[in-house]
């Protein structure tokens, strides 16, 4: 009885009073929620390009502190006399 009442009242609030199918998927198609694309969001997109520039830059400068340690390093030890560049014979 309930079912009847309900479909009922959706036929009878349709627009031009018909009370076809029609008119009821229409007006159920508003009620459910449908994901929307949207475009590319600049600020966003500024951000993501901004913080991939810092943590590769700061990858780029942790790598060339690396290697300024192992050649001062090197000359360090050139200069001790540790090491010789001269091959011995």
């Amino acid at each position: 009885m309930l079912l009847w009442i309900y479909y009922f009242s959706i036929y009878k609030s349709c627009a031009n009073g018909s009370l076809s199918f029609h008119c009821r998927s229409r007006m159920a198609a508003h009620k459910v929620a449908h994901a929307t694309l949207t475009g590319p969001s600049v600020v966003k997109e500024i951000l993501i390009g901004i913080s991939l520039g810092l943590v590769a830059g700061g990858l780029w400068k942790m790598h060339h502190w690396n290697e300024q340690r192992k050649t001062r390093a090197f000359y360090d030890l050139l200069e001790k006399g540790e090491i010789s560049v001269v091959a011995e014979e």
